[in-house]
């Protein structure tokens, strides 16, 4: 993964733990792996876990190649009216389900309902489970390769050919690892089907017939996979930002920006409707703003801004085009939350003061200057050793994952100019960042054993109960159109519209999406497709927010909590 990418994930994946655990530290190496589900007590009186040693191999099982997966449940509260458990996962791919359910489990709990458990995993290669996907041995190489990194590629003409060998070598040093390479190696069974049959496992070890989960971004391809591949064993399923199962088999990464700028315009508008004492890059009209926008980025390639020595604690640095582009593109993640500080930033740069832009990069990531990496070459933790400290994400992860899942990319340096220059055109906020997306898988040459078998989706499939597609009108990395592409795919699914922006419904929550979510779980409520409002940027009054209730709480904490990316 190159930096690009990478700043995406660290931007999301790197905000300490909520202090809703009683011992964020729990030792996982404490738990011997087993091949019968056997919960132990951690983390705090209402959480349990267990490590469940499964074949490595799933087509050809054997006793020594094995992966342990990392499960984590939080128990229902209500007995009385108990109705099993539910999955979730969070997304990435690489996204860790253990850091997730301890940062935002207990709400989650609260929508669906808490006569039910709630239960995730570390998917094998992430987090907890092992042995996990981790390409470099020390922390000061990924650091100094990091350093080396050119920015996005419409910064300058020809950054493209620096790109495409960066991302080939990359793919070199996770490939040539040797810990995660060759046939019995975990590269080659980490692939989603897998992730699928060790989903299947870990029910089956529960004694539970029937699956109800709540899969978020990545997560949907997870969820679509197992109801493809097992429809009688779907009891309940909502699918929330929807991947576009076709197009992320192919590899072709186009149809998932076709929203982005249809997000940034949401900033235009909403910063325009909510006035000047909420929103302060305020113009006239939202095409002035635009065009402020662009001028901004314009100066700032040509100039860069400095942040200087009395700003930083440790050293001077520059705001560049890459910086701002990164900053724009991450921020349509979360509207609600960034677009009033975004708006803030840029009104700073624009009168050349970079304060607002080094307090709000660094707020979400402290910075550690007895943990700098480049001064302490520590070792990277073992693949085959459980983490001390949970970690949102394992970014390594990320392009093993997927790149297994696509086709084999074999596009030239040429063919992928012309690949960025249509992601562009789709989206020009947006088009030059998540172009790495697909560049992460130039150089993989390791396929895994098992894949989507080529005509899974040939035929709708009949679930056992209907699936519940989730889709914000606006998305930046999960457009609405792929919610309603991967519902034609299952019989009398249904597609639930929130009108609001951001990737997942999460990231713009409201009481009715709260409420509709619940009513599937508890009572298999299933209409036609259905709309709710949402929360909008800035605050504007035309929004639904969640109210002052238990439920209306915790719709407002996700929002500010929830950081999914695809």
């Amino acid at each position: 993964m190159d930096k690009d990418q990478y700043f995406i994930f660290s931007f999301y994946f790197n905000i300490s733990l909520a202090n809703n655990t009683d011992n964020p530290t729990f030792n996982w190496a404490e738990i011997t792996p087993s091949r019968s589900l056997q919960w132990h007590p951690c983390y705090s009186t209402q959480h349990d876990c267990a490590r469940l040693d499964v074949p490595m191999d799933w087509q050809d099982p054997s006793d020594d190649k094995r992966v342990v997966l990392a499960i984590i449940r939080l128990r229902a509260s209500n007995l009385s009216d108990y109705r099993g458990p539910v999955f979730f996962n969070p997304g990435g791919p690489g996204g860790s389900g253990i850091w997730s359910m301890l940062d935002h489990g207990e709400d989650l709990q609260t929508i669906i309902g808490q006569n039910h458990d709630l239960v995730t995993f570390d998917p094998r290669g992430v987090g907890n489970s092992v042995p996990r996907i981790e390409c470099w041995k020390h922390a000061q190489d990924r650091a100094l390769w990091e350093l080396q990194d050119i920015g996005v590629l419409d910064a300058y003409p020809g950054l493209i050919y620096d790109a495409y060998a960066r991302a080939q070598v990359i793919s070199r040093v996770c490939e040539s690892n040797e810990d995660l390479a060759g046939k019995d190696g975990i590269l080659a069974h980490s692939s989603t089907v897998y992730h699928a049959r060790d989903m299947l496992e870990i029910l089956e070890q529960m004694g539970e017939t029937g699956l109800k989960y709540w899969g978020f971004s990545y997560g949907t391809v997870l969820g679509g996979i197992f109801a493809a591949l097992w429809p009688q064993k779907v009891e309940r399923m909502v699918n929330d930002g929807n991947v576009d199962y076709q197009e992320w088999y192919t590899g072709a990464y186009l149809n998932f920006l076709r929203d982005t700028d249809k997000v940034m315009s949401s900033f235009y508008h909403f910063c325009h409707l909510a006035g000047p004492l909420r929103c302060a890059f305020y113009s006239e009209t939202p095409s002035l703003i635009e065009t402020r926008l662009t001028s901004l980025l314009e100066k700032i390639r040509l100039s860069p801004i400095p942040i200087e020595y009395n700003i930083s604690p440790s050293t001077p640095q520059l705001i560049t085009y890459t910086s701002l582009k990164l900053m724009l593109s991450t921020s349509l993640y979360q509207p609600v939350l960034r677009f009033p500080p975004v708006a803030e930033v840029l009104a700073a740069l624009e009168a050349r003061n970079a304060t607002p832009y080094y307090l709000y990069t660094t707020s979400d990531n402290p910075s550690l200057p007895n943990n700098n990496p480049l001064c302490f070459p520590e070792t990277v933790v073992p693949p085959s050793t459980p983490l001390s400290i949970p970690q949102e994400a394992t970014p390594d992860a990320f392009a093993a994952i997927m790149c297994s899942d696509a086709l084999l990319d074999t596009l030239s340096p040429q063919e992928f100019e012309e690949y960025h220059q249509t992601l562009q055109n789709i989206s020009h906020i947006s088009g030059s960042v998540q172009v790495n997306f697909r560049l992460s898988c130039v150089g993989r040459e390791i396929r895994p054993k098992w894949r989507k078998p080529k005509t899974l989706f040939d035929e709708k499939k009949k679930t056992r109960f209907p699936i519940l597609f989730v889709n914000n009108i606006g998305d930046n990395v999960t457009p609405l159109v792929s919610a309603r592409r991967n519902s034609e795919l299952f019989e009398k699914s249904v597609v639930l519209v929130q009108e609001g922006y951001g990737h997942t419904s999460l990231a713009a929550g409201s009481r009715c999406m709260a409420e509709k979510v619940r009513g599937y779980f508890q009572e298999g409520k299933v209409t036609g497709e259905g709309r709710c409002g949402g929360m909008l940027p800035f605050g504007v009054e035309e929004g639904e927010g969640g109210g002052e209730d238990e439920l209306g709480m915790v719709v407002g904490r996700l929002v500010g909590r929830w950081r999914g990316v695809f």
